[in-house]
């Protein structure tokens, strides 16, 4: 498998009440020398919009089974990334995840705070290409509606939330080192987005992965240390109050020069919009 690393958990074949890290999705190692730092704790109602993806079922409740997240774009809607729906990440087709939830308004995944949705209805990107991770998105419908408050709207092409150097913020529960400590508690770190052209200096063609502007925008900084990273694939990139990105996929977790890449909002719309039709019904 390539270096990089799409940033969905791994099936565990093993999980106690004891365990301490959850496996990633690759056996290769994460990057440790520039790690995931600048995050800080935030609580659920600074981004209700983020959700957890959970299966006891196929990742134990350690962490409520929390391996994915993402984010709540109508109340009765939530976008993740397709490659969370993957038969190599829940061991399974998703239609056969019998106990898929959305855990909402949960900051701490460890408490009782909240509430656990099923999914009723998955349809996942018919156009995404799991070698490059173009269109790398899903939509999940809920059996039970959100509040208003916790929906948020989404950045259409040509937004000048996309603009490079804008400031934005990517929050979830996922590896807080690239080393597989992971968050029970909701975190956030902020990053700027890039320009193409530098994503597409880092992410050329090699075997770190192919960087597509068409469906595709990365953050990070200058230096590294502000990253999504295993664990957070599906949640939410906000800038300017709105969606902009989905987190994908990168080369290890906060590397300089080895930005996060992201699903390009805009383009999952459009793509939505040609599709049409339900999806893969469970």
């Amino acid at each position: 498998m390539r270096r990089s690393f799409v940033r969905a958990l791994a099936r565990p074949l093993v999980l106690t009440a004891a365990a301490t890290a959850i496996p990633l999705l690759s056996t290769a190692p994460v990057a440790a020398d520039s790690v995931v730092i600048g995050s800080f704790p935030i609580d659920v109602s600074e981004s209700p919009w983020t959700v957890a993806l959970s299966s006891r079922d196929r990742f134990g409740g350690t962490r409520a089974g929390q391996f994915c997240g993402g984010v709540a774009i109508s109340r009765t809607t939530v976008l993740t990334a397709a490659h969370c729906m993957a038969e190599d990440v829940l061991g399974a087709p998703p239609e056969r995840v019998h106990d898929l939830k959305v855990i909402a308004n949960r900051t701490d995944l460890l408490s009782g705070r909240g509430r656990e949705i099923s999914v009723r209805h998955i349809r996942v990107s018919p156009t995404f290409d799991s070698d490059s991770n173009a269109e790398d998105f899903a939509v999940l419908t809920l059996a039970r509606p959100l509040p208003r408050s916790s929906v948020i709207p989404m950045a259409a092409a040509g937004d000048p939330a996309y603009r490079p150097g804008t400031s934005a913020t990517v929050s979830g529960w996922g590896d807080l080192t690239g080393g597989g400590d992971y968050a029970h508690s909701l975190r956030a770190t902020r990053v700027h987005v890039l320009p193409d052209a530098r994503c597409q200096e880092a992410y050329p063609g090699s075997a770190d992965g192919t960087y597509v502007a068409k469906s595709m925008l990365c953050a990070g900084e200058a230096g590294g240390g502000h990253d999504a990273c295993q664990g957070d694939s599906g949640g939410p990139l906000v800038a300017q109050g709105k969606l902009i990105g989905l987190v994908s996929w990168g080369s290890g977790c906060g590397r300089a020069g080895s930005p996060g890449v992201y699903t390009r909002v805009s383009e999952a719309l459009r793509a939505l919009g040609r599709s049409g039709g339900p999806g893969r019904a469970r």
